[in-house]
C-alpha cells in the first residue's frame, strides 16, 4: 500500500509578486500543505529547489529570464520523483502540450479557486495527471495527433526543444526579451564571446539571421508570452 504523505511540501514560481502572495495564501489555507519557499527568478527557483526538496512545484509559465517550460525541463532531468504544476492564465494546447512533453503533472489556470488548487496539488502526489478544466483532454489529445502528423510529413519540423541545448534556449529567450550580448554575458556569467559563439550556432541551427527573426522564433515557440 502507498505511504500517504502527512504534510506536502511546496515551492511557488512566480515572478509577480502580488499573484505570487496570493497563491501562497491559498495554499496555507489548505490542511496539510506547506510553503517551504517562494521565488520570482527561474534561476533562483533551480538553487531553491534543491536545498528544500518539496514534493510539488507551482511553476508560472511565463518567467522573464528563464521561462517555466524550460524551468520544468531542469527539474524533471535533476528531480525526476518531484511533481510540477504549470500555472498561466492560457487555455492553450500548444502551452499544454509543451507542459506535458517536459514531465509536468498539472496545468492549472490563475484564476482556479482554492477547492481547484488543493484539489491538483493531492492529485500530482498521487502521480495523476491534472488539468484546469477548461484545458479539455480531447483538444491537447488532438493537437498531439496534429503534432505527430506534421512530423510524419516533415521529419526535420522539430521544436524548439529538440534543436537547441538548454544554454543556446536560454540565450535565445534573452535575445527575445531584448537583453543586449554584453547584459546576456554578465547575467549567465559568462563571456562576451561565448554568448556571440551561441548567437551564431542559434542563428545558424534556425537558419534566421537577425535579431527581429529569433524574435519572432521565441514567440512562436513559446520561450516569450
Amino acid at each position: 500500500m502507498e505511504k500517504k504523505i502527512k504534510n506536502i511540501g511546496i515551492v511557488i514560481v512566480e515572478d509577480h509578486t502580488i499573484v505570487r502572495q496570493g497563491i501562497k495564501a491559498l495554499v496555507e489555507s489548505i490542511e496539510g500543505i506547506k510553503v517551504l519557499a517562494e521565488t520570482g527568478d527561474g534561476r533562483e527557483a533551480l538553487d531553491i529547489i534543491s536545498k528544500s526538496k518539496p514534493h510539488v512545484v507551482l511553476l508560472d509559465i511565463a518567467i522573464p529570464g528563464l521561462n517555466g517550460i524550460e524551468v520544468a525541463s531542469r527539474i524533471k532531468k535533476e528531480y525526476p520523483h518531484i511533481k510540477i504544476i504549470m500555472l498561466s492564465m492560457h487555455a492553450n494546447e500548444e502551452y499544454v502540450f509543451q507542459s506535458l512533453r517536459m514531465g509536468v503533472s498539472g496545468y492549472l489556470l490563475k484564476d482556479s479557486g482554492v477547492e481547484e488548487l488543493e484539489m491538483a496539488i493531492k492529485s500530482v502526489v498521487r502521480n495523476e495527471i491534472y488539468l484546469s478544466p477548461p484545458v479539455s483532454k480531447q483538444v491537447v489529445m488532438d493537437y498531439i495527433k496534429r503534432t505527430e502528423a506534421r512530423v510524419k510529413e516533415k521529419k526535420t519540423d522539430k521544436n524548439v526543444f529538440e534543436v537547441l541545448t538548454p544554454r543556446q534556449r536560454e540565450i535565445l529567450q534573452l535575445i527575445a526579451e531584448g537583453y543586449t550580448t554584453k547584459e546576456i554575458a554578465k547575467k549567465l556569467n559568462i563571456s562576451v564571446n561565448t554568448v556571440d559563439v551561441h548567437r551564431t550556432q542559434i542563428m545558424e541551427i534556425l537558419d534566421i539571421h537577425n535579431v527581429a527573426g529569433l524574435v519572432r522564433y521565441a514567440v512562436k515557440a513559446r520561450l516569450v508570452d
